[in-house]
C-alpha cells in the first residue's frame, strides 16, 4: 500500500510533484549522476574473465 506522505528516496524529505519521485532538482540531478558514475549496479552472475578466453582457442 503506498504511503500517504511519499518521501524522496535520496534524502527523505517530502516529494515535490515537479521533481517526482524526488524533493528537488538537486536530488534528481544527484540520482542521475549516481547512474552515470555507475554507483547503481544490477547484480549478475558472470563467469570469470579467463573462462571467456578459452572459447576462441583453435587447438
Amino acid at each position: 500500500m503506498p504511503s500517504k506522505n511519499p518521501r524522496c528516496p535520496l534524502c527523505g524529505k517530502p516529494r515535490d510533484p515537479d521533481f517526482k519521485p524526488f524533493c528537488s532538482r538537486g536530488c534528481r540531478d544527484r540520482d542521475l549522476l549516481n547512474w552515470f558514475g555507475e554507483d547503481y549496479r544490477v547484480p549478475t552472475a558472470q563467469a570469470p574473465d579467463d573462462a571467456d578466453d578459452h572459447r576462441f582457442d583453435e587447438g
